[in-house]
């Protein structure tokens, strides 16, 4: 413990996993050196480098792009902790939501997954107050999404001034943080000033998101979606201000290109996983299997996204700058 009564987060180091792939704790990425490719990383691996479980659909934002507009009940501790058993091989884990933290046992569930995997939380921060003390030493970040000034935010997300007052909390208790924002075309001018809040923050990184159509994001004007090339050139004029204006946090941008279709594995709280987003499927998502019914090693087997999963992870199909560069 420090002078202050704050728990001591370990020092972020550098982890080295199988199939010639790292993490990174002070950028929270993964990384493989140039020379090893993705088919040699895709032969080594038995199980999925990070996936994404839903703790909860509760959320209490409303936010203007959300895609998880249908809710199921949440899964029991018991229930989680088959899904972890079920997950081993896993190297991280997001407990997300929904608004992971809605749940009031959500410290007693990241003690599930700690230990076993690298735990990242996505959150909006408003319930901070409840959990941080908790689970600070045991997540490696939590990824707060964060649109930009007030304005913005309150616009496409929701109440900027709560989120903010979570963000403290977070930080107070030591823990690490990393920013996301949905990109509208509406708010792209407010880009610059979400990284300056990035920075001020000591976040590690900015991750820039396009929206997706489905769930509140059907409701978008279509002029709110931009296209890749107008992303990459978004990306590109935000590299050179962050040059220009010594900010610190890394950047990432990832565009719904055919090479990241289906790369991300999202466990819902009934245990059903999926592929996410594979663009001509229903509602986006594509069935792999139920990790309350067996091994994710299996569903890797028979997961046809390897590719665009490892490239996406370690950052070959993305746009990134990271810390220092």
């Amino acid at each position: 413990m420090t002078n202050l009564g704050i728990p001591t987060v370990p020092q972020q180091t550098h982890r080295d996993l199988s199939g010639g792939v790292g993490y990174a704790f002070n950028g929270q990425h993964f990384d493989a050196p140039s020379d090893v490719t993705i088919d040699d990383i895709a032969n080594t691996l038995t199980a999925p480098l990070s996936v994404i479980v839903q703790v909860t659909k509760r959320c209490d934002f409303d936010c203007s792009f959300c895609s998880e507009t249908l809710q199921m009940p949440d899964p029991s501790l018991d229930q989680l902790d088959t899904m972890r058993q079920n997950l081993q091989g896993v190297s991280r884990v997001f407990l997300s939501g929904g608004e992971p933290l809605m749940r009031k046992d959500f410290s007693e569930v990241v003690d599930i997954f700690h230990g076993h995997h690298i735990v990242a939380v996505p959150t909006n921060a408003t319930h901070a107050l409840d959990h941080a003390r908790n689970i600070a030493g045991k997540i490696a970040y939590a990824n707060v999404g964060f649109e930009g000034p007030r304005a913005a935010f309150k616009r496409v997300r929701g109440d900027y001034d709560k989120t903010m007052a979570g963000v403290r909390i977070l930080q107070e208790q030591g823990i690490p943080l990393a920013l996301s924002a949905v990109v509208y075309r509406s708010t792209l001018s407010v880009l610059p000033f979400t990284v300056q809040i990035a920075d001020v923050l000591d976040a590690t990184k900015v991750k820039l998101i396009l929206p997706l159509r489905k769930g509140n994001a059907l409701s978008l004007a279509d002029h709110e979606f931009i296209t890749t090339d107008e992303a990459e050139t978004t990306f590109a004029r935000l590299k050179e201000q962050r040059a220009e204006m010594q900010w610190s946090p890394a950047l990432r941008l990832t565009a719904w290109t055919p090479e990241n279709e289906g790369h991300m594995i999202v466990v819902e709280p009934n245990g059903v996983a999926r592929a996410w987003p594979v663009y001509d499927a229903p509602d986006l998502w594509e069935n792999l299997g139920n990790v309350l019914k067996e091994p994710i090693t299996d569903i890797w087997k028979r997961y046809r996204f390897k590719r665009n999963h490892i490239s996406k992870y370690v950052g070959r199909s993305i746009h990134a700058v990271t810390q220092g560069v």
